[in-house]
């Protein structure tokens, strides 16, 4: 079989449009994408930056290797993050007294400001984004979310954000 009637051969095509992980993908840059410019104009947040600010603002307390855990970031990104809230006086650091390599992470009065600001304005879009929905279709949405999560889980663990 020639390369060219390969590619068209059903069996060998892979249709990126059905394709479930690329479609989530996409999916996440459009709505991460969109998110984005709201904290980015008026805050001037990175998409790194919120996360930051988003994990601290619901866990108060955390490493830069705690952040990248939970949000699937690398650890050079956390840190750039990291840098730049603390230069802007968003976050400070302080001494882990059981592990002098780490620092905890907390957010400032500013930083707790600009976490306030942007989660009403976040809830505003996830209500936008989810107005597609039928009655009922947001809640089997996050059910089937949370079963394909839970699944990847044990095909695929998470990743040491120090790698």
């Amino acid at each position: 079989m020639s390369v060219s009637a390969a590619a068209n051969d059903s069996r060998t095509l892979l249709k990126l449009e059905e394709f479930l992980p690329y479609r989530l993908v996409i999916l996440s840059a459009r709505t991460s994408n969109a998110l984005a410019r709201i904290y980015a104009e008026r805050f001037q947040l990175t998409i790194p930056q919120w996360r930051v600010i988003a994990t601290l603002g619901q866990y108060p307390v955390r490493t830069a290797r705690d952040i990248a855990r939970h949000g699937m970031m690398h650890k050079s990104t956390v840190s750039r993050a990291v840098t730049a809230l603390v230069e802007r006086g968003l976050l400070r650091k302080e001494p882990n007294a059981f592990d002098m390599r780490e620092e905890h992470l907390r957010l400032t009065e500013e930083g707790r400001a600009i976490y306030e600001a942007v989660v009403p304005q976040a809830r505003s879009f996830e209500e936008e984004i989810t107005a597609a929905f039928a009655p009922g279709e947001r809640a089997e949405f996050i059910r089937l979310i949370e079963k394909l999560d839970a699944h990847t889980r044990n095909l695929a663990p998470d990743p040491d954000p120090d790698a």
